[in-house]
């Protein structure tokens, strides 16, 4: 296809054009000013080196490529009163948006100090990469943004995260090339076998080719435009490209690129929501190629700047040491001639803003960039009706997710309506017990479909692709633009997103501490399919760290449930889903499951966070305990409860008793987490002196980690996953890792004291048993069936 620029040119007027490159130059201008200025922002005055900063910078390259992408979003907006967002995507493109906002009011409407004259543009050059000011690239703090620009490969999958569920919006992504070398914006674009072009908004592209990286060129920008274009419409896209330097011919083209490509969503749009096309169309994108760092210093010290990577962040470095540096950056600002383009006052002129939107029409004001100005309550039904009855604990079998799946079904369809809920997940819905959504919603699907496939629908909400990186990416876009969502995946998998997960939460942290956005709801993860059940995919399967990853960060953000049974899950569930500004970690089986507690109890018992179950332990009447039993995790619950039916039976005299933790967060001190327990809590529940043995679902060493300044940690014994994995039985894992009923039994006798000698027989008889399980299941290639059968007897 030819590039833009030798197509039709003629879609701007003179007058079009002139007001377009002011505002591209102000940008420009204001761009560059941030990285260096810190004070004369005017050049009202010749330069001097005082009024340069100290320490430069920030990035200059990619900014003046996504200033021209801005300035014409600005135009196409204003002229079609288009509903829009913007998903910046290129690493530390701060400066630039930040000179938009600025430049449109939303920046000094959000930031009353920064006001839009001198005086406010001397305090966003100042604030800009500056001790208490703001960060070098788009970050909460930019008004319009939903993209952390820190760490790149994320955009695209935000971008349509943004416009499922959203039919007016239209969202551009700019990618840079370097981004589009990730593994996660490489798969971000299958994305649009999953935009439902009659429930959802679109999504724009703008590949951004500038060639370069910190330091290396870029491999779509090295590909011949051939060879580039196969792969884009490989990936079903209709490229539309716009090249060159020379501003004048750039700006012709990539109007008439943007035209063209905002007429043919519409065509689509229009085919599949009032004629019924059901046809999967390609849809439009841009190929953009200017020069890295355009507009800035030809060249430097002999060297060349514009056009190569030493453009990529600071061109000109040392101004304040180097006389002819300060030259050529007073020489480079006075080339975006800023008396033409601010009045006397510093006031944008009006050819500067004559492209600019109106209200929220801005994109530095859009409300979907501010997602919690736009959420509503999500509707969760009776957890009565969904509850399993528990007349006596451990008396029937429940799989927790799939009474889970029946609430989410429900949830489903009552929001089919206002389609502001969606279930993610990597090819593992049904896998992993929640396939009852399936009669409320299919599996969004764009793509050709054959007669053996189940429930694929152009116009789902369930979104399954074997790409974390894609499920999370589209979640966080959904969230932070005021919607709903649940991420259900494999346990040991879920760390693929570890990195995507840190940026989540820096968000929300900083979100949190900026009045003006409104709180979202939370993102939240089912992890089933867990370590201690996945004896038939084996080692490789077992993995329960993601739990340790989450609770390094934030405590104001993280939140973590590992609920026993079924009845817990859906009330963690439902205080997950409902709650907002958090990322809510739930660990639940999907194998059968021993049922504990009643509704109420379970509502009770997951308020506490944390509790005595006095039923399962023999430390009643007001005794004090000689040992406490300790479990968080479905099945270290089960060996618990097995392990104090051993104790009552053959030590009736012990005093045991039983603690569950549903929320891990609880073992930290108050000042720690918000859920935190008080030190006399804590000692309440554990005592301070008495053995304390500790059956936790993952890594013993975070129970340690968690309660290490608690007067009783001396007297900790924790077991849990010890890296001790294989393709074996059930029990067989809980074996391996020393976290089964008799090595809990033989822990209390090892701890307790005086016991060592009186329960001697009973340690042997322990010991014995676990010997007898490892000869029988390599016979039987089953558990024991005093293990198999086992129930509780209170």
């Amino acid at each position: 296809m030819p590039s833009a620029e030798h197509q039709n040119s003629t879609v701007l007027t003179d007058d079009e054009l002139r007001t377009l490159d002011a505002h591209w130059r102000a940008a420009n201008y204001l761009a560059a000013g941030q990285i260096y200025l810190l004070a004369n922002p005017l050049l009202t005055e010749p330069l001097t080196a005082e009024q340069v900063k100290p320490r430069l910078l920030g990035h200059w390259g990619t900014s003046p490529g996504l200033n021209l992408v801005h300035t014409h979003l600005n135009r196409i907006v204003r002229e079609r009163d288009l509903d829009a967002l913007c998903v910046w995507g290129p690493g530390h493109g701060g400066p630039a948006v930040l000179a938009n906002s600025w430049l449109d009011g939303s920046y000094s409407e959000t930031y009353p100090d920064v006001t839009r004259d001198a005086t406010g543009m001397a305090r966003l050059f100042r604030q800009f990469s500056f001790p208490g000011g703001v960060p070098s690239h788009v970050a909460p703090e930019t008004p319009g943004s939903i993209h952390e620009g820190g760490e790149l490969g994320y955009s695209l999958a935000h971008a349509y995260g943004a416009a499922f569920d959203n039919p007016r919006l239209l969202v551009a992504c700019v990618i840079g090339d370097g981004e589009a070398e990730t593994g996660p914006l490489a798969t971000s674009w299958h994305s649009n076998k999953f935009l439902d072009p009659v429930h959802d908004g679109a999504v724009l592209p703008v590949l951004h080719l500038n060639g370069y990286k910190i330091a290396n060129p870029t491999v779509l920008a090295r590909l011949p435009e051939d060879e580039l274009d196969a792969l884009l419409r490989g990936y079903g896209h209709e490229p539309i490209h716009v090249t060159g330097d020379d501003p004048s011919r750039v700006h012709r083209a990539m109007a008439a690129a943007l035209d063209r490509a905002v007429d043919r969503i519409a065509e689509i749009q229009h085919a599949a929501r009032e004629e019924g096309e059901a046809e999967r169309a390609p849809w439009p994108m841009i190929v953009l190629r200017t020069p890295k760092g355009w507009t800035g210093p030809a060249e430097v010290d002999g060297e060349p700047v514009e056009g190569t990577w030493r453009s990529h962040q600071v061109p000109l470095a040392g101004v304040r040491d180097n006389p002819e540096h300060l030259l050529q950056l007073e020489d480079w600002l006075r080339s975006y001639r800023p008396e033409e383009l601010f009045d006397a006052e510093g006031r944008p002129v009006p050819d500067v803003l004559a492209c600019v939107p109106e209200g929220s029409r801005r994109l530095g004001s859009t409300p979907h960039a501010n997602g919690g100005l736009l959420v509503r309550e999500l509707p969760i039904p009776d957890l009565d009706r969904y509850a399993v009855p528990v007349d006596k604990p451990g008396a029937s079998l429940h799989e927790p997710t799939r009474i889970l799946g029946d609430l989410l079904e429900q949830v489903m369809r009552d929001t089919s309506e206002r389609r502001d809920f969606r279930l993610v997940g990597p090819d593992e819905t049904a896998s992993n017990r929640l396939g009852a959504v399936f009669s409320a919603s299919g599996k969004a699907w764009q793509a050709a479909t054959l007669d053996v496939d189940e429930h694929l629908d152009r116009h789902g909400r369930v979104m399954e692709i074997l790409s974390e990186h894609l499920c999370q990416g589209w979640l966080e876009g959904y969230l932070l633009t005021g919607r709903h969502g649940l991420f259900s995946c494999y346990e040991a998998f879920v760390h693929i997103v570890d990195s995507m997960v840190n940026q989540h939460i820096k968000w929300l942290k900083t979100s949190r501490e900026l009045t003006w956005r409104a709180p979202i709801p939370s993102l939240n993860y089912l992890l089933t399919s867990h370590v201690w059940r996945q004896d038939h995919n084996g080692f490789s399967h077992q993995d329960p760290g993601f739990v340790d990853h989450v609770l390094n960060k934030s405590p104001e953000v993280v939140r973590v449930y590992l609920p026993p049974d079924a009845n817990t899950l859906l009330s963690v569930a439902e205080h997950a889903l409902l709650s907002r500004d958090y990322v809510n970690v739930i660990v639940a089986g999907k194998q059968p499951c021993f049922d504990w507690l009643s509704m109420d109890q379970a509502r009770a018992h997951c308020a506490r966070g944390a509790g005595i179950w006095e039923w399962a332990g023999s430390a009643g009447d007001g005794r004090e305990p000689d040992v406490v039993l300790a479990c968080a995790g479905d099945v270290p619950t089960q060996e618990t409860l097995a392990a104090s039916a051993l104790l009552r039976r053959h030590l009736p005299e012990l005093a045991v008793r039983v603690v569950n933790v549903v929320d891990i967060a609880r073992l930290l001190p108050r000042e720690e987490h918000p859920h935190g327990m008080s030190d006399f809590e804590y000692d309440g529940l554990f005592t301070t002196d008495k053995p304390v043995i500790f059956a936790y679902h993952g890594y013993p060493w975070l129970i340690h980690r968690l309660a290490y300044r608690r007067t009783g940690h001396p007297h900790l014994h924790v077991r849990g996953y010890k890296e001790m994995g294989t393709t074996t039985t059930p029990f067989d894992m809980v074996v391996r890792n020393d976290m089964d009923r008799y090595r809990l039994v033989m822990d209390v006798i090892d701890r307790v004291p005086g016991c060592g000698v009186r329960a001697a027989e009973l340690r042997q008889k322990m010991a014995d048993a676990r010997t007898r399980h490892h000869a029988w299941i390599r016979e039987h290639g089953t558990d024991l069936p005093e293990v198999a059968e086992w129930t509780w007897t209170s």
